[in-house]
């Protein structure tokens, strides 16, 4: 008996591009779907909770190895691996490398890869560029979460952090919001905020934006509707309750210090919270695991507050029943929400196997052969 011939799709970045990656009205679309999925169950992670965030590799803190590294702020490298089923019925793992030092050497700080495998026969579906995948379904999930979260009438955007996830975020928002007019923008380095506002001016040209650099970091949430916080350094920002108007949307894609008052006076809402159950129960099995190893995820307050006796498990929202009308999203136009995210593994897949699809459809990518007929079979 002959073996099957097996040949994937190789797509780099611009081919990437070339087949839509960049495109967010669908991709906050296909993140509401892979979110639906997962409010309904159709969806499996890594570990036996099925619920696991990523595989990460903990580096020591100190090695007599010459070559090996050492953990630091944002070194890791992790495989964030998952089943996702209805209209996407694939299996995915995104490697993910990371190193705070990367810019200085001409790359970005994270370099990532995608594979795609035919979830019955385990044969490889495609191999790909994925720094776009990530960034754009980022910036997706916090559009995804304005659509049930947001009021409908919501105009100002709020911008906290100039980097490449708020100018994926500030899409996925205007995907999202229909009424959106104002953007008030604020980084630590005011030259990024002009810069921030000179390029998303261009890039969402059409949308009938106005764009205002804000002199600190309470302009730019006081008064906006819909606030996107997703800053790095070694210090989270401080953000005060009495800066959130009542009725607005706090989405958080990194860590902020938020006001305990503000916690516990919001509804809040998470991306899936046995993920980040299932996260912290696996490193706190392993106390000499260094705080800079450690996943510095949004949510990391929340266990504070349920540690202390101030809220219980109860008090937290997921994301996908919300999408699929199981649980209530925002029930008044009073209501103050915040919305914290930590990267599923769901939407990397469904959001590489939509643009897999499309560059399938338009003849796009380099198709690379595993074996004529396997060796041993």
């Amino acid at each position: 008996m002959a073996g099957k011939m097996v040949k994937f799709l190789y797509l780099s970045e611009e081919d990437m591009i070339n087949a839509g990656v960049l495109d967010m009205e669908k991709c906050v679309h296909t993140i509401d779907s892979a979110f639906k999925l997962v409010g309904q169950g159709d969806y499996i992670a890594g570990g036996p909770s099925r619920k696991q965030h990523g595989i990460k590799i903990y580096f020591p803190t100190e090695t007599p190895f010459p070559n090996m590294p050492v953990a630091g702020p944002d070194r890791r490298f992790m495989a964030m691996v998952s089943y996702l089923g209805g209209e996407f019925n694939v299996c995915a793992v995104k490697w993910y490398g990371s190193n705070i030092e990367n810019p200085k050497r001409g790359l970005p700080r994270s370099i990532l890869l995608i594979v795609l495998n035919d979830p019955d026969t385990a044969e490889p579906l495609a191999v790909m560029s994925a720094n776009l995948v990530s960034a754009m379904r980022t910036g997706a999930v916090p559009g995804v979460a304005a659509k049930y979260l947001a009021r409908k009438d919501s105009s100002v955007l709020g911008i906290v952090g100039c980097g490449v996830i708020n100018r994926a975020t500030l899409k996925g928002f205007v995907a999202a919001l229909p009424n959106a007019q104002e953007v008030v923008v604020y980084d630590i380095f005011s030259n990024k905020a002009t810069e921030y506002c000179n390029q998303m001016t261009d890039e969402l040209k059409g949308k009938k934006l106005t764009f205002r650099v804000a002199s600190g970091i309470e302009e730019a949430i006081r008064n906006s509707d819909v606030i996107s916080v997703a800053t790095a350094g070694p210090r989270d920002p401080v953000i005060k309750t009495e800066w959130l108007k009542e009725g607005s949307l706090l989405t958080l894609s990194a860590t902020a210090n938020l006001e305990e008052e503000l916690l516990l006076s919001s509804k809040i809402v998470v991306d899936d919270w046995e993920m980040h159950v299932s996260q912290k129960v696996e490193e706190d099995l392993y106390p000499n695991i260094s705080d800079a190893e450690k996943l510095n995820l949004p949510v990391k307050y929340l266990f504070q507050l349920i540690d202390e006796g101030k809220i219980t498990e109860k008090d937290i929202n997921n994301l996908g029943p919300i999408t699929i009308g199981k649980t209530p999203g925002r029930t008044n136009d009073k209501e103050r929400i915040v919305f914290m995210a930590g990267g599923m593994p769901a939407e990397d897949a469904a959001w590489s196997h939509a643009v897999y699809k499309e560059a399938l459809s338009k003849g796009i990518g380099q198709e690379l052969t595993l074996w004529n007929s396997p060796h041993w079979f």
